[in-house]
């Protein structure tokens, strides 16, 4: 991306950490076993860490779940997922702010749906970075909903945002 971007608030003219030139979001699927208790054994795992589960969903397939979280500290969560010997999969997720307007996740979809940008995933993010709600997204064209969500004016949710503590 050029040096003269103007993505405003949307902060889209940075590197991030993984050398990409947009801000998104680490999320982590593991695949779990459908037994009582699965879900616990999981998240008591970051107890004690510095790594707090920001986002969360649940998708019940039968015999297994796909749980799929965001976390404060990505580079350490997934240290701690790997040593659980969890199947994992690492994905890049699109994190935008909601407005004030009575109807934000509209002009979100509105937006995306004008570049052709297919959303795939969404689920809300606990933590409110600036005190605004906001949700994750996984898009068919992350590049591309980035960059339409920045010319609208929306307000993007890096990694560093999600840790309320830094």
């Amino acid at each position: 991306m050029s040096s003269d971007d103007s993505g405003g608030s949307a902060g889209i003219g940075f590197v991030t950490a993984r050398g990409r030139q947009w801000p998104t979001l680490r999320q982590f699927t593991v695949f779990l076993e459908n037994r009582v208790g699965q879900l616990l054994e999981v998240v008591r795992r970051f107890d004690g860490s510095r790594v707090r589960i920001v986002a969360l969903s649940i998708n019940d397939s039968g015999e297994c779940a796909f749980v799929r979280f965001l976390v404060s500290h990505p580079d350490h969560g997934r240290e701690i997922l790997e040593r659980a010997g969890l199947p994992l999969i690492e994905s890049d997720l699109i994190g935008v702010e909601l407005g004030a307007s009575p109807q934000p996740l509209l002009q979100v979809c509105t937006a995306l749906l004008q570049a052709e940008v297919n959303i795939i995933q969404a689920y809300p993010i606990m933590v409110r970075p600036r005190g605004r709600p906001a949700v994750a997204l996984m898009v068919d064209n992350t590049e591309m909903g980035l960059e339409t969500l920045g010319r609208k004016g929306f307000t993007m949710i890096s990694e560093s945002d999600l840790d309320e503590d830094d």
